[in-house]
C-alpha cells in the first residue's frame, strides 16, 4: 500500500505542473456560478485539481460545490480563479485583482503542490502563503487552506517539511486547514483519468467531502474586520 500511494500520489502532483492553462478553468475572467447579484463571493484560488481539468464542465469538486450551496439554500456565488500549473508566486501575483473585482467574503487557497515540483524554495512557498492569507484577511475576507503532499519517494526530510508548510501557515494565520485534499482518493487507481494524473468525475465528490466539513463553518461566519 505505502509504494501504491507513493506511485499514485507522485503522478497526480507532476500531473499539476504539466497542465497547460489554457486548459484549465479560469485566470483573471474566471467563471462564477449563476447565483443572486448581491450574493456574497467565495473565491476558489487553487490548481489543475481545482480547476477541473480533463473534466465535463460541471462536474469537478468547485462546480459541486456550488451545487451543494443552492440546494442548502445558502445564497453563496462561487468564483473559480484555479489555473493548471499554477504556483503560489502566480496565486500571490493574481491575488490583488481577484479581490479588488470580486470582494469574496470567503477565499480557499488550494496551491504550494507545483512550487515542490518545480524546485522552488519551500520557505519562499510558505511566505507566499501566508502573504495571500494575509492579503485576504485584511480585505475583509475569511480564508480556508487546502495541503497537499509529496510522495515518500522525494525523501522523507523533503516531503517531512513540505507537508508541514500547511499546518504552519494555518497556525500562524489562524486559519482551517483541509490537510490533504486527495485523502481517500490515491488509494483508487480506477478514480484517476486515461492519463494517471487527475482525478476523474467519479473522484470529485470525495473531493468535495474533505474539504466541506472545514468549509462549512467558515461560511456560516461573518466577514473579518480590516486589520
Amino acid at each position: 500500500m505505502h509504494r501504491r500511494w507513493s506511485l499514485i500520489v507522485g503522478i497526480v502532483i507532476l500531473g499539476l505542473l504539466r497542465c497547460l492553462p489554457a486548459q484549465a478553468g479560469a485566470g483573471p475572467s474566471a467563471a462564477a456560478a449563476p447565483a443572486a447579484p448581491h450574493a456574497p463571493v467565495l473565491l476558489v484560488l487553487g490548481d489543475s485539481l481545482s480547476a477541473g481539468y480533463g473534466l465535463d464542465s460541471g462536474s469537478g469538486w468547485v462546480a459541486l460545490l456550488q451545487h451543494r450551496l443552492q440546494q442548502k439554500h445558502m445564497a453563496w456565488r462561487v468564483v473559480n480563479a484555479s489555473i493548471s500549473g499554477e504556483t503560489t508566486s502566480g496565486g500571490m501575483q493574481r491575488l490583488p485583482a481577484l479581490l479588488g473585482r470580486d470582494h469574496p467574503a470567503v477565499v480557499i487557497i488550494e496551491l504550494g503542490g507545483n512550487d515542490a515540483l518545480r524546485g522552488l524554495s519551500l520557505d519562499a512557498t510558505q511566505s507566499n502563503l501566508r502573504s495571500m492569507v494575509s492579503a485576504c484577511q485584511y480585505s475583509g475576507a475569511r480564508v480556508m487552506l487546502i495541503g497537499m503532499r509529496m510522495p515518500p519517494n522525494y525523501g522523507p526530510a523533503y516531503t517531512q517539511r513540505f507537508a508541514r508548510i500547511f499546518p504552519e501557515v494555518a497556525r500562524l494565520q489562524h486559519v482551517p486547514l483541509v490537510p490533504f485534499l486527495l485523502a481517500g482518493v490515491v488509494g483508487h487507481a480506477d478514480w484517476f483519468q486515461s492519463d494517471d494524473i487527475h482525478p476523474t468525475a467519479q473522484a470529485q465528490p470525495v473531493l468535495l467531502a474533505n474539504v466541506w466539513p472545514v468549509l462549512e463553518p467558515l461560511l456560516q461566519q461573518g466577514r473579518v474586520r480590516h486589520r
